[in-house]
């Protein structure tokens, strides 16, 4: 057995595969990958990584396991997952993902080949696992595949508490004890009938993540048995992930400087892949370490990479709000944004790589999808509580779309990209305070 002194879960100990796990190239090399990759420029103590999240991410398996008596091969099965379910993740987290999606059809759940080969694969099949069948619980495949990835997966409640440990924000605080002590599992047969739409699943926090959920394939059910619920009494407990990752999305997950800052990273990686031989396959494989080396070592993208390392980033030349934005625009894939993005360059009389368009997904919230017991029927969070409309609408008002330029091109820019985008200039946000000198008295 491992004994490991975590900041947020204490003392977590490893055991079995897990334990066998932890000193394989593709797990060590999360070491390297930044949980919350550029956030640290906004929060300079959140340099916390996804090795010590997937540490943590096991630790709660371990303990939902226990509460829920599996064991044995089926236990082992999940350790395995939770501790591997983010090898796949590519340089920056989830940033760089769209982008390497669109060149390889791989998302970064999709392991099967990495689980399959090398160390992991080895110590897998030591223990007598399927490597296939591992893979299909990180992507949160079956009954089982939805502690590992699902509504009330403890991949969530260990990055919840974690991003906010790091960035030293309260508002990610929920009790890890109680929901792993609440969770259980129950027939879909159960679940009562309660009316309406099923929530739109899309990007579950407003940041770059991209999972099952975002891909449309996954609704937190076991597609070959029961459903992963909270028991009776939890509707609180449901509300507070809620109410947690809506307070973390505008502080943390989607802060401004940390849009700017990933936008220019995606540009990088896409220079890089256009410049050079380096593929999208490797680009995947890549850490935080490796990709900044690769763009500071390349023209096309070293004054991208300067102004990363110099937190010189470009600004905000439009900020709109969602209602403000139009539906084509909303609607543009990747082609139709680069396009977009050469006519406001070209509109400004400025260089391509000066403008950056960065339309955000469609507001979703995953979380409101879990299940809770109530009267001894399995129901919907949405249907119970009345905090999910409030949160919802609290969520489309915080979207924003953006056009980032280096700051002397900002206003030519804004004009350009107000007029092509069809934006009304004077709906534009300003959210820049200037400092102003005063005195006691005048309060």
């Amino acid at each position: 057995m491992i004994t490991v002194k975590d900041t947020v879960h204490d003392h977590i100990e490893i055991d079995g595969v897990a334990a066998d796990l932890l000193d394989t190239p593709a797990v060590q090399r999360l070491r390297h990958v930044k949980q919350l990759g550029t956030v640290q420029l906004v929060y300079p103590s959140a340099n916390h990584t996804r090795f010590e999240h997937s540490l943590g991410v096991y630790h709660l398996a371990s303990r939902a396991l226990d509460h829920l008596g599996i064991d044995g091969v089926q236990a082992d099965r999940i350790e395995a997952a939770a501790m591997l379910h983010d090898v796949g993740h590519g340089p920056f987290s989830h940033n760089l993902e769209a982008l390497t999606h669109r060149r390889t059809g791989k998302y970064h759940d999709d392991v099967d080949e990495l689980l399959a080969t090398g160390a992991v694969g080895e110590v897998l099949r030591d223990h007598g696992l399927d490597p296939e069948r591992i893979a299909g619980l990180v992507a949160g495949e079956g009954t089982y595949g939805q502690l590992v990835s699902g509504e009330l997966d403890v991949d969530r409640m260990d990055y919840l508490v974690r991003d906010a440990y790091h960035t030293g924000v309260p508002y990610g605080t929920i009790d890890t004890e109680r929901f792993v002590r609440e969770l259980t599992f129950t027939t879909l047969a159960d679940e009562a009938d309660d009316g309406g739409d099923e929530a739109d699943d899309g990007d579950r926090d407003g940041t770059d993540r991209i999972g099952p959920d975002e891909r449309g394939g996954f609704d937190g059910r076991g597609a070959d048995g029961p459903t992963l619920v909270l028991d009776e009494g939890n509707v609180q407990t449901a509300e507070s992930l809620l109410l947690a990752r809506a307070l973390m999305n505008p502080v943390v997950y989607t802060h401004p400087v940390a849009r700017i800052s990933k936008a220019m990273l995606r540009r990088a990686a896409s220079d890089l892949l256009a410049a050079t031989t380096t593929t999208a396959s490797e680009l995947r494989r890549m850490d935080d370490h490796d990709f900044l080396v690769a763009i500071r070592d390349c023209p096309a993208t070293a004054d991208l990479s300067r102004r990363y390392d110099e937190r010189d980033l470009y600004k905000r030349a439009v900020w709109a709000e969602y209602g403000d934005v139009p539906g084509r625009v909303h609607e543009a894939d990747h082609d139709d944004e680069v396009t977009l993005e050469r006519e406001i360059a070209a509109a400004a009389g400025v260089a391509r790589e000066h403008v950056v368009l960065d339309v955000p997904p469609e507001p979703s919230m995953r979380e409101s999808t879990a299940r809770v017991t109530v009267n001894g029927d399995v129901r919907r969070l949405e249907r119970q509580s009345p905090l999910v409309s409030a949160l919802r609408t609290a969520q489309r008002n915080q979207w924003r779309l953006g056009v980032y330029a280096p700051e002397p091109a900002t206003d030519r820019v804004g004009r350009a990209a107000a007029d092509v985008l069809g934006l009304d200039p004077d709906a534009l946000v300003t959210e820049v305070r200037q400092a102003m000198p005063t005195t006691l008295d005048e309060f």
